[in-house]
């Protein structure tokens, strides 16, 4: 350890003064589904979740129904932070449909997402289908 690293650790040690750091939160991004109609409801939306602590980025593309937030923040927070607003909001959902095995299964498959996307299913779960063997005597 250097002098400037010997420093650094002296004066973190009397500044701290018996308290505990806050573990600093990791720059993140987190993307919503939000449904807005007009140029008011996107407004609104950036508006609040801009006014969070943390946020350095607020993107929207109304046409996806997506906003994306970058910065020091928590997804359940920023997602309560748009629930806020009296629209409705959830963690994106969709993935590209070339990261899903069988993009086409019934969990999978859904018609308002966007070209490209399907629902984000887990693939550990097994399908909603049944089979039947039936043997023939």
């Amino acid at each position: 350890m250097g002098v400037s690293g010997t420093l650094e650790y002296l004066s973190d040690l009397m500044s701290s003064s018996g308290h505990k750091h806050k573990k600093r939160k990791q720059l993140q991004t987190v993307e919503l589904k939000v449904r807005m109609d007009c140029d008011g409801c996107e407004l609104k939306v950036k508006k609040a979740l801009s006014s969070l602590n943390g946020v350095k980025s607020v993107n929207i593309n109304r046409k996806q129904q997506k906003v994306t937030v970058t910065g020091y923040v928590e997804a359940n927070k920023v997602l309560k932070k748009a629930k806020s607003t009296g629209k409705k909001a959830e963690i994106w959902p969709y993935v590209p449909y070339n990261l899903v095995a069988q993009p086409y299964a019934v969990t999978a498959y859904d018609k308002k997402a966007p070209p490209g996307y399907v629902r984000k299913v887990d693939n550990n779960v097994s399908s909603t289908a049944t089979v039947t063997r039936y043997s023939v005597m």
